[in-house]
C-alpha cells in the first residue's frame, strides 16, 4: 500500500513525522493531496496535552490542496480541481445541521471539528476530506494558498467572534488579543461596520497588524489601562461589544469591565480551565450583558463567500502568514508557533 507522511500525536509534548498508508475513499469521502496547510493554537493545546486525542492521530485542520479522488457519490466536483477546505466539516444532516448550528454537528461541543481532534487531519501529504460535498468550495485561479491559508479555521472563526457580537454600523468594539483569530476579528469587525475599534495586546508586532486589519487604535496592556482608556474615549459609556479572542479568565474580565451596560461580550477563546466572571464586571448579574460563544462556522458555503471577500480584495490576509516550513519541518515549526517566537503569526506548511 503506497505511503505518505504525516505529522502525528505521539504523546504530550511530542508531535513527530510519520510514515501512513495514503487513504482510500469511500462513497461520501475526497481524497485531497495538501499543497498548503499550517499549524492552528489548537494544535498546541493538543501538543500540551490541554486537549486529549488519540495517540497516533495525524494533528491538522486547515487544508488547501487538489482533488486526487472523489468518492461515488460526491457530486459536483472532478479530480483536479483546487479545493478549499473548511476545518469544521458538518455532515449537513443531523439534528445539530438541521438547525443551523453546524459546528456542533453530532449534538456534542464542537462535534463538526472532526479533522485532527477525532479522524486523521492535515499536516500531511494527502487526508481524506469526510462530508465532501458539503464542505469544499473550489478555489479561482486567481487567489494564491498563502491568501486563503487562514480562512478554514483562524478566518472564519475570527470572523464568527464579530458576527455573534452583533456589532452595528458605528459601534465601539474593543478586541482582546491580536494573534491570528484576533486579527481576523478585528478585520470582521471592519467590515461589519464598527465605528471605533480598539485592539489589545502587548506584542508590538501584533498591534501593528491590528492597524492593518482595520483596528483604530492598538493599545498595550501593560502601559495602558485598558479599562480607563475604552471609557475616556467613549465618555464614561464602555464599549458596545468586545471580542475576546485568547480563551483566558483575564481577557474575558478585560471584555466584561470596559463594555456598557446592555453590551454583548463574544468569545471564541478556547479554554483550559474554569473561568471566574469579575463581580462588577458583570454588574452583580444586574448589567444585561450577553456572553456568546462561537467556534468556526464551517461547511462550503461558508467557504465560498470567504474566498469572494479576499478574491475582491476587501481584506488581504497573506501578510499573517511569516514563516515558512517544510512538512518534514513541522518539529521546528511547532516550536517556532509554540513559543511565538520571531514575531510569529502563522505559518505555512508545504508537504
Amino acid at each position: 500500500m503506497p505511503k505518505m507522511k504525516a505529522a502525528v500525536f505521539a504523546e504530550v509534548g511530542r508531535i513527530v513525522i510519520d510514515d501512513k498508508p495514503i487513504p482510500d475513499v469511500g462513497p461520501t469521502d475526497a481524497l485531497v493531496r495538501i499543497t498548503t496547510t499550517t499549524i492552528c493554537g489548537t494544535d498546541i493545546h493538543i501538543l500540551k496535552g490541554e486537549y486529549p486525542v488519540a495517540k497516533g492521530l495525524t494533528i491538522g485542520h486547515e487544508p488547501i490542496g487538489i482533488l486526487e479522488k472523489v468518492g461515488s457519490q460526491v457530486r459536483g466536483y472532478k479530480e483536479g480541481q483546487r479545493v478549499l477546505c473548511a476545518a469544521t466539516t458538518p455532515c449537513g444532516q443531523c439534528t445539530s445541521c438541521m438547525m443551523g448550528q453546524h459546528s456542533q454537528c453530532g449534538g456534542k461541543a464542537a462535534g463538526g471539528w472532526m479533522l485532527g481532534n477525532y479522524l486523521d487531519g492535515c499536516q500531511a501529504e494527502y487526508f481524506i476530506m469526510p462530508n465532501a460535498q458539503a464542505n469544499m468550495a473550489i478555489i479561482p485561479d486567481s487567489v494564491t494558498d498563502e491568501e486563503l491559508l487562514l480562512v478554514p479555521d483562524i478566518v472564519s472563526t475570527g470572523f464568527s467572534a464579530a458576527e455573534q457580537g452583533n456589532i452595528k454600523i458605528g459601534d465601539t468594539v474593543v478586541i482582546y488579543a491580536q494573534g491570528p483569530i484576533g486579527l481576523c476579528a478585528t478585520a470582521g469587525a471592519r467590515l461589519l461596520g464598527a465605528g471605533l475599534i480598539i485592539a489589545v495586546d502587548p506584542v508590538a508586532e501584533r498591534r501593528e497588524k491590528a492597524l492593518l486589519m482595520g483596528a483604530d487604535l492598538a493599545l498595550d496592556p501593560r502601559q495602558t489601562d485598558i479599562v480607563s482608556e475604552v471609557m475616556r474615549l467613549t465618555n464614561g459609556a464602555g464599549a458596545d461589544v468586545a471580542l475576546e479572542c485568547l480563551g483566558l479568565t483575564e481577557t474575558l474580565a478585560g471584555c466584561l469591565a470596559c463594555t456598557r451596560p446592555g453590551a454583548t461580550i463574544s468569545s471564541v477563546g478556547i479554554y483550559s480551565k474554569d473561568v471566574l466572571l469579575p463581580l462588577d464586571g458583570f454588574g452583580a448579574g444586574l448589567a444585561n450583558k450577553r456572553i456568546v460563544t462561537s467556534t468556526c462556522p464551517g461547511g462550503k458555503d461558508r467557504m465560498a463567500r470567504l474566498i469572494k471577500i479576499i478574491e475582491n480584495g476587501r481584506v488581504k490576509f497573506g501578510s499573517l502568514v511569516t514563516h515558512h516550513f517544510r512538512l518534514d519541518e513541522i518539529e521546528a515549526a511547532y516550536n517556532l508557533f509554540g513559543s511565538q517566537a520571531d514575531g510569529v503569526i502563522k505559518v505555512a506548511i508545504k508537504p
